[in-house]
Formats: structure tokens, sequence, C-alpha cells
């Protein structure tokens, strides 16, 4: 019997069962789709989705498939704005990538670290005791874990079946989005594609690589069954609606529908069963947000749902996994929701867009608008003064950098004192005497998200933090494991 279930192979739970992994945690992740899907939902990583990356050792291998855009951040509503100064990241960009290589390298990290896949496994029903979870599978077949994750998307059984709520607003636009080749020329398809975009920014066609053309407009309507794949004829009419032509779509790699609808799942977790990504939450694409907020809830749960498999959670930490992560969803929803009325044609909208762009020329509100879209002005309310709650950038220190010490998904200690100790949680916390010139604090407790537990210099105000975090401590601290002691390869 796995330790935990994840129903989706997306990169939310391919992070989550990488994070699982990390720390020994028995994973199997199940998908209904026979193949991975090939349809690029997602162009692109905010700068939040890049620093969990780099913490846990993965980005080299992104960057080398994608395309970095500095001027990219924080875009709001298709407003023409540059991108603010001195954003508190070491990754102010967007990484351009497509999420079907986002989605394989995810997968490929969680199955080299030991997670096992199988694909064409749909989850038909959900029940949970006590002490576990039992999956049906449409064939019939059971399974049991003792936990169960849905990241299985915007229609979750894995939701449905245990009964959480979903409450929002339902769809009132849908969009059609095809991977297409045409037969239109470059320059006459990039004026009709601007032209009609100045009037419809719901619209829009241009290239995608490998010969391909991304084409995205909207539906005659919003479509009842959403599982039903749009035709290509259905994409042909819309486009000549809109365009006056369908420049020659043909030969479609993917075609798939997306709405405006708006939902947040009443609760992350029932019992042994949680919810993450898409599940959890569902809105308008705009800004880019879905995949990003996906991973980052999975970054968020992957470390806790271990300690409690491994046993030294403490009391009530899984639980603030929705307690910190659901209010994140709500602000995304308030930004998607804000830009969708940012992009309706009558003049009460079109009217509040003109102010907003006009306020947008002033850098400090480009920059708390970008923070938000970007995913870095979150601070978790953990109690404690400033920057507790916050995440920690990455920051120089004298052997190199912070982030590759994060790389194994522990508690760290950075400590400038060295009168500070982690024994008793050695295990779990790394301890690493030395200091860094960007960092104002004597002493900076982060969790294995990178998020700023405790600050200080007193051991005896530092142990009940590392008690709420981390669980109780060990009685007797063997094979006490001094980061500050062991060079790291990938240290730069």
């Amino acid at each position: 019997m796995p330790d935990v279930i994840i129903s989706g192979a997306g990169p939310t739970g391919a992070m989550l069962a990488a994070e699982l992994r990390l720390h020994g945690v028995d994973v199997l992740v199940l998908d209904r789709d026979a193949e991975a899907n090939p349809a690029v939902r997602s162009l692109g990583l905010h700068p939040r989705s890049i620093e969990v990356l780099d913490q846990r050792g993965l980005l080299d291998r992104f960057l080398a498939h994608g395309q970095q855009y500095p001027g990219g951040v924080g875009h709001l509503a298709a407003i023409d704005a540059p991108a603010p100064p001195d954003l508190d990241t070491a990754h102010g960009y967007v990484l351009g990538i497509p999420q079907p290589v986002t989605d394989r390298l995810l997968l490929e990290h969680a199955v080299g670290l030991g997670a096992r896949v199988r694909r064409g496994c749909e989850v038909a029903d959900v029940a949970q005791d006590d002490d576990g979870v039992d999956v049906t599978l449409t064939g019939g077949e059971r399974l049991r874990a003792a936990w169960l994750v849905g990241c299985d998307g915007g229609r979750s059984l894995v939701r449905r079946s245990v009964g959480i709520g979903f409450p929002g607003e339902p769809a009132r636009t849908e969009w059609i989005l095809g991977e297409v080749q045409v037969t239109t020329p470059p320059d006459e398809l990039a004026r009709v594609s601007a032209d009609v975009r100045g009037r419809h920014r719901g619209f829009g066609i241009g290239p995608a690589g490998d010969g391909l053309h991304r084409a995205v407009v909207p539906a005659a309507g919003v479509t009842e069954d959403r599982s039903v794949p749009p035709t290509l004829d259905e994409l042909r009419t819309q486009l000549r609606a809109y365009a006056g032509t369908d420049f020659g779509v043909h030969a479609p790699r993917s075609l798939t529908r997306f709405t405006d609808a708006t939902r947040l799942a009443e609760r992350y977790r029932l019992g042994r069963v949680l919810l993450a990504g898409d599940a959890a939450h569902v809105h308008p694409p705009l800004g880019g947000q879905g995949l990003n907020l996906g991973i980052q809830d999975a970054f968020a749960l992957g470390w806790r749902l271990a300690a409690q498999v491994r046993g030294w959670a403490p009391d009530g930490l899984l639980d603030t996994y929705g307690a910190e992560r659901r209010p994140v969803a709500e602000d995304v929803l308030t930004l998607t929701r804000a830009q969708s009325e940012l992009l309706l044609p009558e003049p009460g909208p079109q009217a509040v867009r003109r102010v907003l762009t006009d306020l947008m020329a002033l850098p400090d509100v480009r920059r708390v608008l970008a923070e938000r879209v970007a995913g870095l002005a979150i601070r978790y309310d953990l109690g404690g003064p400033e920057p507790v709650g916050r995440r920690q950038r990455d920051v120089r220190l004298g052997r190199g950098r912070l982030y590759p010490l994060l790389h194994a998904g522990r508690g760290l200690l950075l400590d400038r004192t060295g009168a500070l100790s982690v024994a008793g949680w050695s295990d779990r916390v790394d301890h690493v005497v030395e200091g860094s010139d960007e960092v104002d604090a004597p002493g900076l407790l982060l969790r294995p998200d990178g998020h700023v537990a405790w600050v200080g210099a007193d051991q005896d105000d530092l142990v009940p933090h590392l008690a709420r975090w981390f669980g109780a401590a060990q009685r007797a601290d063997h094979g006490v494991r001094d980061a500050s002691h062991e060079p790291d390869p990938q240290h730069r």
C-alpha cells in the first residue's frame, strides 16, 4: 500500500510527488490520460515558481528549454506598461516555456526520485476511513493508501467524491484554444491579428514553434460539457466571425476550451483527502497564474504531508496548508476577476482601465501589482516581525548562494552568531553558521518551502519555533547534520 496516492500527473501532481519523494514517502501517481496532454494551456513561469525550481536544483534544466522575458513580469489585463524595477527576487523575469515541457520535466524529476506513475487510470470513486483511503478506478480495480491528494483539475472527481463544496461564479465566456498550422502568410497574419486585438482583447493568433500557430478566440457560447473538445470547424467559424478569415487553419495538434468560471474549494482537506492546484481553485487564465499557483500549492503541501507520513509532524501542521494557501488563491481570484472586468468593452470597465493605466505609470504601483501577480508579495500569517511569514529570496553567502542549501527539502537555520543550535532537530533541519550582507538578521529559520519561520539571536526563543514547524525534538540527537561543513557541488 503506498503512503500517498496522487490523482493527476500534471504539474501540480508531479511537483507534489517529487516533494514527497525527497522525504522517502512512497508515492503512486494516477492519471486518466494514456499519454501526456500535448495542449499548451500555459506559456510561462512567474518569478516565485522560478524560485521554487531554484530551491530544488531544477532551474538549469528549465532554463535550457525556455526563454527569459524580463519585461513580462506583472502584466495585468494586457495593459502596456514596463516591468517594475528592483523586484525583490533574484529572478526578475518570466520564463517562457510551453506547459507540456514543464509537465515533462517535473514528471521526469519525480520519477527520477522514485515516484511511480500509472497512466490510463481514471479515478471513479473515493471512500475513506480513519486509517486510509480506498480509490476505485473506472475498470473496477481498487487501491488503498494512507492519504489521497486530488490534483485532478477543475472538474476534480476526488473533490466531488468526498463532498467538498466548490462555490463561485459559473462561466460567462468561453474561449477556443488551438495549436494549428496556417496557410496565411506571416505578415498578413500579424497585421490582421493586431487589428482584431485592438477591438477584441480575447483574440489572438501567433507562432507557437514547430511550424504551428496558437489561436485563441471567443466561442459562440458556453459549452455545457467542457470535457468535449471543440472541433476544427468550430475554430474556423469563430475565427471568421472575429477576423473575417480563418487563416487557413488545419492539422491541429490540440484543440481545447477554457472559460472565465471562478470557484474556490470550501476547504483544502477533509480527513485523509487533500486538494491542490485546479482541483482547489479555478479562475480565468488572465495573468497566467493557474499553473504557477498549482506548483506553489504542491511546494507548500509536500513537506507537511511528508512530515505527517513520517511521523514527526506537530499537531495541526497539515491543516496549516489550507490555512495558508486558500487566502493566496482568494487573492489570485480577486486579481483575475478584476482583469476580466477590465477587458470588457463597455464604457464603465474601459474608464476604469484608463484610470489604472495612468496609475501604472507610477513605479510603486507597478511593483505592488507585479509582486501580487508574480507570487512575490505573499506573507503567511505566522506571527512575529518582518520578515517572518515571507519567502526568503536567494542571497549570496560567503560560500556561494542560499538556495542550493534548500535542495533536499529540509528546514534551514542560517546563523551568523555561531551561538544557535538545532540539536534535537538535526534530522529535519540543517544548521549553517554563516551570514549574508543581504540578510539583516542574526539568525533566520527557514521552513522547507523557503518561508521565514523565525528571526532572532536567542536560543530559548528559537526552540518553540523549531517545535512548532518540525515537531518534537529527538531525545538523543546522533549524527548531527551540519550543512556549514558540507560542500555543495551545485553551489555557485
